[in-house]
């Protein structure tokens, strides 16, 4: 691979080797996303101990509403930051979006209403939306495009990591939740901090002659005949696969309680569930690179939806269940990251980070549904069984947007 030519950002000085920024941008990348999926994880953790203890006031209704404004302002970030990645370039975006986002979670606990509570998670959720799609552009860009499936799910491996370090703290933390927000807004200001040292510009971005404020590449061109079918069945998969990732993640452990399961074995599936979303990246990556993501992607929908609806049935098992979590994990969150690998092997490099954000923020939409619908379910007091069918047929709906898409 070629080195970049010596730029005046602090990431790029002149003399850093090759294989030393490739490093550099898949850790930090990496820790980037391991943040985001701390945070999207964390309202779903503590939603039954705010509950409990009606924390302002707290109901289950306005915990579907802090979860939706959360989850649109993360939508609202995505969409905005894919033109400005392809226009400004990709490092200075990832570094102001997590500066964003850590100080706006760092008032969370001190918000004096739900009212408060929820505006504050809005404004960090446009800082959060935009980390994901320029975390995967720039470590799309860094490594060779053979490896474009195993790029965009080792990168994810870091949201997961962190949803799992979320549930272990929660589990510890249960009385003192507000920790969790204060260890999220320190970690997430130290590795802005790191970024700009060590995080150098995306490779493709400065080899396509892009330089700071020349180029405008709006959504509309996403629209052009050679890229809409793309396009259109990226948008459709995305919206369904965001809304199972946030939906469970948001929502589970609420779930397994109305099942009847104890708070702490409730909690505790969100731990197992993301455990198998590691799992389930290295595996999808691995498995994509040789048999084809679009292939591999259905065929992860479609075992999700098989699993999703076993969950709708109350498990007397702990093993079973445990293990119905983690497999559901594996393939649910795998496959919709998948989605996300496909963009990055279909698009230039010109459009990639807008086709990123577009696929993120339009999936957002259904990160925005899923909580929404799921959160309605619960207060009607059907959550536990109508919920997972709710989820089965969603990731059925997926399986049938993926093989709409082109072959790569």
């Amino acid at each position: 691979m070629p080195s970049v030519a010596p730029s005046r950002s602090p990431g790029t000085a002149t003399g850093t080797g090759t294989t030393g920024r490739t490093v550099w941008t898949v850790v930090l990348c990496w820790v980037t996303v391991l943040l985001e999926g701390y945070d999207l994880v964390v309202l779903g953790a503590i939603i039954p101990t705010l509950l409990k203890t009606r924390h302002l006031g707290m109901t289950a209704g306005d915990a579907t509403t802090v979860a939706t404004l959360s989850l649109a302002g993360v939508a609202v970030g995505a969409m905005l930051v894919g033109p400005l990645a392809d226009r400004l370039g990709r490092r200075l975006l990832l570094i102001a979006s997590v500066v964003l986002f850590s100080v706006f979670t760092l008032l969370v606990p001190l918000a004096g209403s739900v009212t408060v509570f929820a505006l504050l998670r809005f404004a960090a959720g446009v800082g959060l939306g935009a980390c994901m799609p320029v975390s995967l552009t720039l470590t799309a860009e860094r490594l060779p495009a053979d490896r474009r499936a195993r790029a965009g799910t080792l990168i994810m491996t870091g949201y997961h990591t962190g949803a799992v370090i979320t549930s272990l703290l929660a589990l510890q933390l249960a009385g003192h939740w507000q920790v969790l927000f204060y260890v999220l807004g320190a970690a997430g200001l130290v590795t802005a901090a790191v970024q700009w040292f060590r995080l150098p510009e995306s490779e493709a971005f400065v080899r396509t002659g892009h330089p700071a404020g020349a180029v405008r590449v709006p959504f509309t061109e996403l629209l052009k005949p050679a890229y809409l079918r793309a396009g259109l069945g990226i948008w459709a998969a995305s919206f369904m696969g965001l809304l199972l990732v946030y939906g469970l993640n948001t929502w589970l452990p609420k779930l397994m309680n109305d099942a009847g399961y104890p708070v702490p074995t409730a909690v505790t599936q969100l731990l197992v569930l993301n455990a198998g979303g590691v799992a389930g990246l290295v595996l999808g990556g691995f498995v994509a690179d040789r048999r084809g993501i679009k292939r591999t992607t259905a065929a992860w929908f479609a075992v999700s939806a098989a699993l999703l609806a076993c969950l709708g049935i109350r498990m007397h098992s702990d093993l079973l269940l445990d293990s119905v979590v983690f497999l559901t994990g594996v393939f649910v969150f795998s496959a919709q990251v998948l989605v996300y690998a496909y963009v990055t092997g279909f698009y230039p490099p010109s459009v990639r980070g807008t086709a990123l954000g577009s696929a993120s923020g339009i999936g957002r939409i259904g990160s925005l549904v899923g909580p929404t619908v799921t959160g309605a379910l619960v207060s009607a007091g059907i959550g536990h069984s109508w919920g997972f069918v709710f989820f089965a047929a969603v990731a059925a709906l997926a399986v049938l947007a993926v093989l709409t898409l082109p072959r790569l």
